[in-house]
Order: structure tokens, then C-alpha cells, then sequence
């Protein structure tokens, strides 16, 4: 059934309003999720001699690349609680896939590089 063809059903306001509000609680979470994980690297690069620099660039943008992808999640989320049919939901569903795809395969482009030269550094270490 294409997205024309659905039934245009009205979204009550007082169930987007519920919604946005647990959208928005489950972001401060996740926010504050991230903040305990940073600081936890951040302790953890402090106390280990042995981390490489490599490494640690390796962490920091596994953990920047994560946050960046749920801040997404959540801001399609948010989008989607304020659409006021289907129609418009799926195309917003839609439009965080392109983007979601563009940005995991610019993420794992730049990923691959920082790996690459993790590992050239690592091998000329051991030379």
C-alpha cells in the first residue's frame, strides 16, 4: 500500500504531547549515559600508560560516532511524536533512513582510515 493510498488518521495531541515528553526524558538519559561513558574513557586514558594514541582516537570516535547516531534516532523520534498523519510520519521515517545510511557510510569511511593507521603505526612500532 503506498503512502498516498493509507487512511490520513489525526494523532491526538494529547498522546504527541505524552510521547514528546518521554522522548525527551529518554534523551536527557541517554545524554547522561554518554557524559558517565566519556568520563570513564577519559579516567581510563589518565591511568593507563600502555594506551596508545591510536587508541584512543579509535575510542573517542567509536563513542562520538554512537552519539552522533542516537542524537539522530531521538531527533526522528521527536519528529515523529509532532506528525499529524501517517503520511507524514513515514515520510520523515523515510528521509532518517537516506541520511542515516549517508552518515554510517561516511562514518565507517573515516572509521576504516583511523583503523588503517592504527595499524601502520602499531606494525612500525614493532619493525
Amino acid at each position: 500500500m503506498d503512502a498516498k493510498d493509507m487512511p490520513n488518521y489525526e494523532i491526538p495531541a494529547e498522546m504527541r504531547d505524552f510521547a514528546e515528553r518521554s522522548v525527551e526524558q529518554a534523551r536527557k538519559a541517554f545524554d547522561g549515559f554518554i557524559a558517565a561513558a566519556q568520563r570513564a574513557v577519559t579516567a581510563f586514558e589518565g591511568s593507563a600508560t600502555t594506551v596508545q594514541s591510536s587508541t584512543q582516537d579509535l575510542t573517542h570516535r567509536t563513542l562520538s560516532f554512537a552519539e552522533q547516531n542516537i542524537a539522530a534516532a531521538f531527533d526522528l523520534a521527536q519528529k515523529l511524536v509532532r506528525a499529524k498523519d501517517m503520511q507524514e510520519a513515514m515520510q520523515l521515517q523515510a528521509d532518517y533512513l537516506q541520511k542515516q545510511l549517508a552518515s554510517l557510510q561516511a562514518q565507517m569511511k573515516e572509521f576504516g582510515f583511523a583503523a588503517e593507521k592504527a595499524v601502520g603505526e602499531a606494525t612500525k612500532r614493532k619493525a
